[in-house]
């Protein structure tokens, strides 16, 4: 009897009033959360059901004018086309305003609307490459047809591995890896889809050639002498094109080093049926065009040799354009010069005094020990270390630079030339005078493009970008007889150096492809 007495005033035991109110305190607030919990689960478990697009209940439509109030006072209301987003109401909370703070509270409220993710908003320019066109071009034969051109220094397989550690230091070795290339420089030249194309820096030929025959492509290759393994080529669309002449030059026949230059005669095809024209349907009307492809010497030292190679070149081209009636002239290809060089003022004026110029300077690659001393010209980029100069884009610390020649060259003094030097420039040791019978334009310089990708003018600022070297090389050079209608831009400044370099993930070379489309002028 003592025990069950002791058992009976544990039981009925009275608490002291301020612990009744602790735990009643207590017992309340685990109410709280608990029915707070509960709500979260119901609202997680809502969210995760189908959308019903008919019926009552979870997921059916709601009425705009019925609103509903929850538990902890969140109204839920509908969107402006009657329906619920999922298909189910979007939550507001019904939150006190404050005087002080109007859209404030006193009170916290957590919210979370259901609503749908923002859409992704598409690339901007600077991460595509996008068609120039013409906006004045002078009136063309429409029913002659339009052809396409690309130039594209590929970077050869073997030329990637022995500069690997020189130039490509910082770029991951898949990308380097020549079956990744490959699929970006196809794609490339797949999205672009030319007519013609001209390949520099190209040591795997027969790749190439079996995917882009393909794609209803016809090519010829001319491969370095001296025992290197790249070389040059040229791919024509068979449908468009048939060739009706090939050559080649080897500039070690004429002692200017191991490059090659290639010549081809295409004759281009065309349905006819068009308007104005009255021949019957099925037969072709020729127009004939030389396709020129070279990749100049590079040695910035060796100015008498690039001047030698161009003029070699634009001899027989003016020669083949001749022996066919006077056809219209391409000229695509790596040429080792800045814009606004000696090389390229040759180009483009057609006559050039090599004594007005350090041989060293020709194609404006001038080596570090040929800087002058005075303050360095210019403009800088906005973003980073790298310079502008006359088109040239070089980092500080490179071995090779695009220098100003009004400081080292022009009109400022006479420069001695041997006469073996001479003859390798201008072919005869009795004259400093170089000239070129073509008249020859820039098809990039003829197309106005915006000022965050060309110099002053109208060249691109950059066409390759490897460690130690950022600015153009590459050209497309046309006769009066075409008419650029449009050109592929090339990249923005800022949006190469977010790569460091090329080759990167999208680009599979070291260079950027140039692409012009033609018409025949009346």
């Amino acid at each position: 009897m003592r025990l069950d007495r002791n058992i009976y005033r544990q039981r009925f035991v009275r608490l002291p009033p301020f612990r009744s109110t602790i735990i009643v305190q207590v017992s309340e607030l685990v109410c709280r959360l608990s029915a707070i919990k509960s709500e979260a689960g119901f609202l997680e478990v809502r969210r995760s059901l189908p959308v019903m697009k008919s019926g009552g209940g979870i997921g059916s439509s709601c009425d705009a004018n019925n609103s509903k109030t929850d538990l902890v006072g969140s109204t839920y209301v509908t969107n402006s086309n009657n329906t619920c987003r999922y298909g189910f109401p979007t939550k507001v909370s019904a939150v006190p305003q404050s005087d002080a703070h109007p859209g404030s509270s006193h009170r916290s409220y957590h919210t979370r609307q259901w609503t749908k993710a923002p859409v992704r908003s598409r690339p901007n320019f600077d991460n595509h490459r996008q068609w120039i066109y013409n906006p004045t071009p002078q009136a063309f034969l429409p029913s002659l047809g339009k052809f396409s051109v690309v130039s594209y220094n590929i970077l050869g397989v073997d030329n990637a591995i022995q500069h690997s550690r020189e130039l490509y230091w910082h770029i991951p070795s898949f990308i380097m890896d020549w079956s990744y290339r490959k699929k970006r420089i196809l794609l490339e030249l797949g999205l672009w889809s030319a007519d013609v194309i001209c390949l520099q820096e190209v040591d795997r030929f027969d790749e190439l050639q079996s995917d882009l025959v393909q794609q209803g492509y016809e090519g010829v290759y001319k491969g370095r002498t001296g025992g290197s393994n790249d070389g040059c080529a040229i791919f024509w669309r068979n449908k468009k094109f048939s060739l009706l002449q090939e050559e080649s030059i080897e500039f070690q026949d004429l002692d200017l080093r191991h490059n090659i230059a290639q010549l081809c005669v295409l004759q281009i095809k065309q349905e006819q049926g068009t308007v104005g024209d009255k021949r019957p349907k099925g037969t072709t009307k020729e127009k004939l065009v030389v396709i020129c492809n070279i990749h100049v010497l590079f040695n910035p030292n060796r100015g008498d040799i690039k001047l030698g190679q161009v003029r070699h070149l634009l001899e027989k081209a003016h020669a083949l354009s001749l022996e066919w009636g006077g056809i219209p002239v391409i000229l695509a290809g790596d040429f080792n010069s800045v814009p606004h060089s000696p090389l390229y003022r040759f180009l483009k004026d057609g006559m050039l005094d090599v004594r007005n110029y350090d041989r060293r300077a020709i194609s404006g690659q001038v080596e570090r020990s040929l800087r002058v001393k005075q303050t360095r010209v210019g403009r800088w980029s906005s973003t980073s270390q790298f310079q502008i100069q006359n088109g040239g884009i070089i980092h500080e610390e490179t071995s090779v630079i695009s220098q100003d020649f009004s400081q080292i060259t022009e009109g400022s003094c006479t420069f001695e030339w041997t006469s073996e030097e001479l003859v390798k420039a201008t072919g005869a040791a009795s004259t400093a005078i170089i000239k070129h019978n073509l008249n020859l334009q820039s098809a990039y310089s003829s197309v106005q493009g915006s000022e965050e990708t060309r110099d002053s003018n109208n060249e691109p600022l950059v066409t390759t970008y490897h460690g130690n070297f950022m600015g153009t090389v590459d050209y497309i050079w046309f006769t009066e007889d075409l008419i650029p209608l449009r050109v592929l831009e090339v990249l923005p400044i800022p949006v190469l150096q977010k790569t460091r370099g090329l080759p990167s993930k999208k680009w599979g070379s070291d260079h950027l492809a140039l692409a012009c489309e033609f018409g025949f002028s009346i």
